[in-house]
């Protein structure tokens, strides 16, 4: 198989910078070929044998990223959920979508069972949002390698003290420390020869993705459920009690009115309100589409909705008439729907990860049709308040890429 010249040259770079520093960072964009990149880098830094953690949508395509390369290396492919299973012995860790490990100021269980596998191999580190809604999610990640340029920080919290401007913020009535403004020219300096950066524009994308707002109209009784909980902060649905006595509470129950279903007091899945689903059976009649959704009860009315469903990346690749539906934190990472005509958000998270990286499954180098990405709003909900806080955190992920908000 014969890789991009970008590519081979990124592979060879990364290849030396493994032996330089026992670390690297691949921040390519999505779609620019970063697994190939990453295994024929590994190739070129004479491993025998390579660990390889993905998503569990993702492996499938890093297995055939394997055969088509025909590395001298061996290759053992796990999920991040199923890493702790891993007992081999490995010459490199390959951690895709590491931002995943990002979490802070405590690493999540999975980072310190990562860091277990990792200890005393080389890593290389792969995504194309290295740290989606702040720097310090940078320092985790690099905590997992013995060979972490500020290894000898043995905490978040000690490394915080010289990078971070630490503040206070009110969260459900206390206040806690806000760690998320670093300073970013000192992390730079630190990190500056571990990181490749390759955008999309540089690899040679055409293809634009076009963002699209479409406001709907929910039912009226849809809109007075909203407007009783915001007022009296519980409200009747169908006999069941819906409560948003605290704020975290209130918002979670708003976002899910907004699309026409709740969970209920007692656990029950209320779908009250079709609009959103019938308006996407009309507006993309005789299209190709591919849905995101954030709540089961979404998926429940969009099945029953679009009876020809599939939540089969490689499925939905290969026809002609098949509706892609899935939870989008599942989907939005390591997979391909670029034959999709349009992709939708039919409800929208409070995450930037799942925007950028969502919306980027559309694109390919293959594609030459322009990659038309959809937002639902409804009319009386909140998700245009939503989309306005998730565009608010693009400079995180732009400025690798030396490009700044539009």
């Amino acid at each position: 198989m014969k890789l991009r010249e970008y590519q081979n040259n990124i592979a060879i770079q990364a290849a030396n910078k493994l032996t330089a520093f026992g670390c690297c960072y691949l921040s390519m964009e999505c779609r620019t070929g970063k697994t190939l990149t990453a295994l024929y880098a590994a190739d070129k830094f004479n491993v025998k044998s390579v660990l390889f953690i993905t998503k569990l949508k993702a492996i499938p395509s890093v297995k055939n990223d394997y055969i088509a390369l025909q590395p001298s290396f061996k290759l053992e492919v796990v999920n991040f959920e199923s890493s702790h299973k891993v007992t081999g012995k490995y010459d490199l860790v390959i951690i895709d979508e590491a931002h995943s490990l990002g979490a802070y100021p405590k690493p999540s269980k999975r980072t310190q069972e990562i860091r277990t596998i990792c200890e005393g191999l080389p890593v290389l580190y792969l995504s194309g949002t290295p740290s989606p809604e702040s720097y310090s999610q940078l320092y985790h990640q690099f905590w997992v390698c013995s060979k972490s340029p500020w290894k000898s920080y043995k905490s978040f919290y000690k490394w915080a003290k010289e990078y971070v401007y630490t503040r206070q913020k009110r969260v459900n009535g206390y206040l806690i420390n806000d760690y998320s403004c670093t300073n970013k020219p000192k992390i730079d300096n630190d990190i500056r020869n571990l990181f490749i950066s390759y955008s999309q524009e540089q690899a040679g994308f055409e293809v634009n993705i076009n963002e699209h707002i479409l406001q709907v109209q929910l039912e009226d009784r849809t809109g007075e459920y909203i407007r009783r909980l915001q007022n009296d902060l519980v409200v009747d649905i169908n006999g069941y009690t819906v409560l948003g006595d605290s704020p975290a509470k209130l918002l979670t129950k708003l976002h899910q009115l907004s699309s026409g279903s709740v969970i209920s007091e007692n656990g029950e899945h209320l779908i009250f309100d079709s609009s959103k689903a019938d308006f996407v059976k009309g507006y993309f009649k005789d299209r190709k589409i591919a849905l995101f959704y954030v709540y089961q009860s979404e998926a429940e009315l969009l099945q029953s909705v679009f009876p020809n469903w599939t939540d089969s990346p490689e499925e939905f690749q290969a026809s002609s008439n098949k509706v892609f539906i899935s939870q989008v934190r599942r989907a939005r990472e390591g997979v391909r729907l670029d034959t999709a005509d349009a992709l939708i958000f039919f409800n929208l998270e409070f995450s930037y990860l799942s925007y950028e990286q969502g919306k980027n499954r559309l694109v390919s180098k293959e594609r030459t049709s322009p990659a038309d990405v959809y937002f639902l709003c409804s009319d009386c909900g909140i998700e245009n308040k939503i989309l306005e806080a998730v565009h608010g955190k693009q400079d995180f992920t732009l400025s690798y890429y030396g490009r700044t908000r539009k």
